[in-house]
């Protein structure tokens, strides 16, 4: 944490915040059953009392918000956590996509009692090119580690380079002051890790001096 805020969040966390905060959203609480959220070791489950008011094929599109607690969703909103206009499921796929994961499960039952059911699972796609990739690429990331280990780099410049990483949007360009204020470093500080970073191929850079943005290399 600095300065109250998560500095290692990920797009998966998100994704995860937002399925939750939209499971509560649509929850029909006047019914007997309420919300349940079952994790194993590869796969959570959460289901909620109440059909998809907007439909399972408008939910996975996006575009279309009918919560039943609107004055929930309000407040979900106000700490900047769940859907914008149904976004919330169309970006949880996006993301599920990226890490190589198996697609996730959305499921409505109308037997009796209406109940919404969406399963999410950590298993890799059988051969899938991307996850392969990701796996490469986080052994590459320890290596790296290990050798920046080896030259003494010392524990703080380690985590500040973690620090830099783990905020990091994949395919998102960044310039050196969106990452001052988190660090709490001056420019020249912060040109020299972005720098270093650039030489152990975990960032590229384009652009000139003053106007030069960063990258993960190879997102």
């Amino acid at each position: 944490m600095v300065g109250g805020d998560r500095i290692d969040d990920t797009p998966v966390h998100r994704a995860l915040r937002e399925v939750l905060a939209n499971c509560l959203v649509n929850t029909d609480f006047f019914v007997s059953r309420g919300v349940v959220i079952k994790q194993e070791d590869n796969t959570i489950v959460l289901e909620n009392p109440g059909s998809i008011r907007v439909g399972k094929y408008q939910m996975k599109r996006g575009g279309q918000s009918d919560p039943r607690n609107k004055a929930l969703m309000k407040m979900f909103n106000l700490i900047d956590i769940g859907e914008r206009a149904g976004s919330g499921v169309p970006e949880l796929f996006t993301v599920w996509e990226s890490e190589g994961w198996e697609e996730p499960c959305i499921e409505e039952r109308l037997d009796g009692t209406e109940r919404t059911i969406v399963t999410l699972s950590f298993k890799k796609k059988r051969g899938n090119k991307n996850a392969e990739k990701k796996v490469l690429k986080k052994s590459a990331e320890k290596k790296a580690l290990k050798k920046s280990a080896e030259k003494k780099v010392t524990d703080k410049t380690r985590m500040q380079y973690e620090m830099i990483l783990s905020s990091m949007e994949p395919g998102k360009w960044y310039r050196t002051n969106e990452f001052m204020d988190m660090l709490g470093v001056k420019e020249t500080r912060m040109r020299t890790l972005l720098r270093e970073l650039v030489a152990s191929h975990y960032l590229e850079e384009d652009g000139t001096t003053k106007g030069k943005k960063y990258r993960k290399t190879g997102e």
